[in-house]
């Protein structure tokens, strides 16, 4: 296979280039207005690396960061990564060609998902601060992959620090309602409450199933919004916690959002 040629990192942070040709131009030459986060799912940065830029694998991201918080670009941003797959947020289905992917090694639950090392969440703020302040991000527009597929992702996961990235500007949060007991909307129910549910969860971004049936569909997206939003317990069932942190988020959404 023939070498690719290098290009000039976009971000003064990058600590060296190592080109994937999965690739290509963004549809219609989009601007990236959504931040993608993701996991490897990998045993090591090196690996992950490899298999990103092998043609066969049919997968790519802009950016992997290590362990110890280096990065690594591998996609120009001006150009289509392969990093979203089948998605949705917010009515846009085609998520590759406005986003920018970030790969954060960590081998995934699959493989005891550790914690995220310290100096990898610190490489992992510094490098969303320089995307979202170059290319002007919303902070409702930086997501988990889990976010945009919950059907099929569930990474980078409840460990992944969502709050400390918050604390350093970056992504829309509010401090989650504590658990409580009490009832909790469940698959097989429906009604007004599942409705009113659905319709938050949909105007937040999220794709959700029919309308007033607490199906399978709004079960992942209520498990997917957990994973980011509500950690202390992921288990697709909206019990008030969740809704209330819902509720908090859509409040706390500026108006042009």
């Amino acid at each position: 296979m023939k070498e690719l040629q290098a290009f000039a990192p976009d971000s003064v942070l990058v600590s060296r280039v190592a080109p994937s040709p999965n690739r290509e131009l963004r549809n219609d030459n989009i601007a990236p207005n959504i931040l993608i986060l993701h996991y490897t799912g990998m045993l090591s940065t090196e690996g992950a690396i490899r298999w990103l830029a092998a043609p066969e694998s049919r997968v790519s991201c802009h950016y992997v960061i290590d362990e110890a918080g280096a990065v690594v670009q591998m996609v120009p941003e001006a150009d289509r990564a392969w990093h979203a797959g089948v998605s949705y947020w917010g009515g846009v289905t085609d998520i590759n060609s406005c986003s920018i992917g970030i790969e954060i090694q960590n081998p995934g639950h699959a493989a005891g998902y550790p914690d995220f090392p310290e100096d990898q969440m610190r490489g992992v703020e510094d490098l969303c601060i320089d995307i979202v302040g170059r290319h002007r991000i919303k902070a409702h527009c930086v997501l988990a992959h889990s976010d945009i597929a919950p059907r099929r992702k569930i990474d980078p996961g409840e460990k992944f620090d969502w709050a400390s990235l918050a604390r350093a500007g970056i992504g829309h949060w509010v401090k989650p309602a504590p658990l409580a007991a009490g009832e909790s909307l469940t698959l097989g129910n429906s009604g007004e409450a599942v409705s009113s549910l659905q319709d938050k969860l949909t105007a937040y971004g999220y794709e959700v199933g029919a309308a007033g049936e607490f199906d399978t569909d709004t079960q992942f997206a209520v498990a997917a919004f957990q994973r980011h939003f509500r950690p202390a317990l992921v288990d697709g069932r909206a019990d008030r916690s969740t809704v209330l942190t819902l509720d908090a988020l859509l409040a706390a959404l500026p108006a042009e959002e």
